[in-house]
């Protein structure tokens, strides 16, 4: 829970100044002033008091228990004062100086040696050049923030701490609470997975909203996500998604920013709903904070335009909900309430010169109808429409109703009345449309997460001892790039089906093999320094008879010596031309942060020119490949087009799951490509014909 940081016994502000100009007086008086209720000490070398409370010149003077320190202070002298700490017996730690590894050189130095230390004494840290630590239910305020914000149930977490001053200065005119309320800082200690941690059971907390620059601990980060996630919806904004985005945040934080495919595939796969923007990031905490959980995807529309409802109804298409189709018993009665000219289906629009006594006819009856699982109230300034009056009668049908409503108040001038209404009784409330849809389908997504199967993890039996052997061996021989041969082997033990392929070293061996194959074969020159084999005309296809392959073998080497040189040739590989099918790409590439990311795709111009590429984090599971497989937007060349049958789904599935297994047993292995992987009609398989393994240098 790390109480020690949020709901301390007693704080130390070491740096606390009587100078009103310095950050240290800013943090004591946030401590005094906020309402905290536990003991403060303020450090400070040689003043008796400051801001009406006794000071001492040291933690370690302090004549009583000191649970939490914050420190404000240079940083050449953070290392003694944290040693104090530790022999004090401090449990917590808030570290708002900066000039540690954000600033590169010593800063660096200086922030290990720092982290060495609050580990021997066991102790917790945020920070440090952190803005500080705010908790509005034991009322502590530890940082320099100019405001404090109301008591909510939303927990805020971000590296940034000029982001949350934001946030919070924003919070204000929007009458939104926060239960906790951090700056992560260089999360030298505890990190964005401690918080989700500590935050997951909290009853405090009903969404936890995170901006990231970087991931300290991506297999924890998935693990606590995926636990926390099944109960409190986590919503995260990710900068640095850009290249210069990437470079602004190393020198920001010091984080490494990680790929996107890879933060793409954490966030989905650990159920933690992605915001694009600050402005989506709450919207959506809006509506998991102020209203009941969606338990379906049927959407209802009232409005008072008809344009508007149109470009909802749009857009709950696009979003994969679906307009409620009402009861016949609803269509009735509305049918008898409503002005004749209104349209009594989905969107109920009920006239632009509506007031709030028809709006609340058509949201109560929507409400009520067991076909709908959330309105969307949409409403425009007419001349005699009634804003507030609007707001009220959905305040009072929504008080005891276990359906979300959401609002659309298009307009500003003439509604603020309203909107400022909307805001105290917590009715979400969006100024277009659309951002009210889509904060719908973040708790459809929530919704759809939570009702998923714990999943399960297939093992293959597979020859792991000899793969060990094998990658052993190519170290020995100073390499990281496995031949062909070599790669196949690997394919093989882990139960892939490959053609038949065997070694010439002679062009008469070449003749050999190729008739006992059977005609037509491909050749390929062998050679563990060769790696675009294509690329020096190392590749020879539809050879048809012995003579066809002597001659193969002899222009193959041929081009490779002179191609290269250097090259260590093992010979030329004679192989079975398997029959043509439909082709896929499984590649691997490893995240410094996440670790092995497969991403599969169709071959050919599909990968080269569409980048139609899916990815996800491995492990994986079969429900997870099966998703993988079908967010390919060429997947219905897969399904079968122009009386095509359809592809063997489940053999390629298979495959994906064996290469999951295989980057999982083995996290040497830094690249791997299987391309092409053919795939056969339903029922006959799958095929690999190349395959690329690259191993950690």
């Amino acid at each position: 829970m790390l109480e020690e940081i949020f709901a301390p016994q007693s704080v130390a502000v070491v740096g606390a100044s009587p100078d009103p100009s310095r950050l240290g007086h800013r943090v004591l008086k946030n401590v005094i002033d906020n309402g905290y209720k536990g003991r403060i000490y303020p450090i400070h070398p040689t003043a008796s008091a400051v801001l009406g409370q006794t000071a001492y010149p040291s933690v370690a003077a302090v004549p009583a228990d000191v649970e939490l320190a914050v420190l404000v202070i240079p940083p050449q002298h953070v290392l003694n004062v944290v040693e104090e700490c530790g022999q004090k017996g401090v449990r917590g730690l808030v570290v708002i100086t900066a000039g540690f590894k954000e600033v590169g050189g010593e800063g660096v130095k200086l922030e290990h040696q720092l982290v060495e230390i609050v580990q021997r004494y066991g102790m917790r840290m945020v920070g440090p050049n952190c803005l500080g630590v705010i908790d509005t239910v034991s009322d502590l305020n530890a940082s320099f923030a100019a405001l404090m914000p109301a008591d909510g149930e939303i927990a805020f977490m971000s590296q940034s701490g000029a982001v949350c001053t934001a946030i919070l200065d924003w919070s204000k005119e929007a009458n939104i609470g926060f239960s906790r309320f951090v700056s992560l800082g260089n999360k030298s200690d505890v990190d964005e997975v401690a918080l989700l941690q500590a935050w997951g059971n909290d009853p405090q907390n009903k969404v936890i909203l995170a901006y990231l620059e970087g991931i300290s601990d991506g297999p924890g980060f998935i693990q606590a996500a995926r636990e926390v996630t099944k109960r409190t919806p986590v919503i995260a904004i990710k900068s640095g998604t850009t290249a210069a985005g990437t470079r602004a945040i190393s020198s920001h934080t010091g984080s490494l920013a990680g790929s996107e495919s890879a933060y793409e595939s954490a966030f989905g796969q650990s159920g933690i709903i992605r915001a694009r923007t600050m402005e989506q990031l709450f919207d959506f905490a809006l509506v998991f904070a102020y209203q009941p959980l969606l338990t379906g995807s049927r959407i209802a529309i009232v409005t008072n335009a008809g344009g508007p409802g149109i470009i909802a109804t749009d857009a709950i298409e696009r979003a994969g909900l679906q307009m409620a189709e009402f009861t016949p018993a609803t269509i009735s009665q509305l049918q008898a309430t409503l002005p004749a000219t209104a349209n009594v289906y989905n969107p109920i629009d009920v006239i632009g010169d509506a007031k709030a006594d028809r709006y609340r006819i058509g949201i109560e009856a929507a409400l009520t109808d067991p076909n709908v699982d959330a309105v969307l109230v949409l409403f425009t300034p007419q001349a005699g429409s009634e804003a507030e009056a609007t707001v009220e009668a959905m305040a009072e049908l929504s008080a005891n109703q276990s359906k979300p409503i959401v609002a659309s108040f298009m307009g500003a001038y003439s509604i603020k009345p309203a909107l400022k209404l909307l805001n105290q009784y917590k009715i979400p409330n969006y100024e277009f449309p659309e951002r009210a849809v889509s904060a719908l389908e973040a708790m459809w997504q929530h919704r759809r997460w939570r009702e998923q199967p714990a999943m399960t993890y297939a093992r293959f039996d597979v020859d792991k001892a000899h793969v060990r052997e094998l990658f052993a061996q190519v170290r020995e021989a100073g390499r990281v790039e496995l031949g062909e041969i070599e790669a196949r082997e690997v394919m093989a033990a882990y139960g892939m089906r490959l053609p038949d392929s065997r070694l010439s070293r002679s062009p008469e061996e070449a003749a050999e093999i190729a008739k006992e194959i059977g005609f037509p074969v491909v050749m390929k020159i062998s050679s563990p320094d060769i790696l675009h084999k294509s690329d020096i005309g190392g590749v020879r296809v539809g050879i048809a008879d012995p003579q066809a392959a002597s001659d193969s073998y002899e222009l193959i080497a041929y081009r490779a010596r002179k191609f290269s040189p250097n090259a260590r040739i093992w010979g030329v590989l004679v192989q079975e031309m398997a029959r043509k099918g439909r082709e896929v790409l499984v590649g691997v590439s490893r995240d410094p942060q996440f670790g092995a990311l497969i991403g599969v795709g169709m071959g050919g111009i599909y990968v080269e020119v569409l980048k139609d590429v899916v990815f996800r984090l491995a492990p994986l599971s079969r429900e997870e490949v099966r998703e993988q497989l079908r967010a390919i937007r060429s997947f219905p060349l897969l399904q079968g087009v122009r009386g095509e049958q359809t592809a063997d789904l489940e053999a390629v599935e298979d495959i994906v799951l064996r290469v999951s297994q295989l980057v999982s047993d083995f996290p040497e292995i830094v690249e791997m490509d299987i391309n092409p992987l053919v795939v056969y009609n339903r029922g006959e398989g799958v095929i690999v014909l190349d395959a690329r393994i690259i191993l950690q240098g």
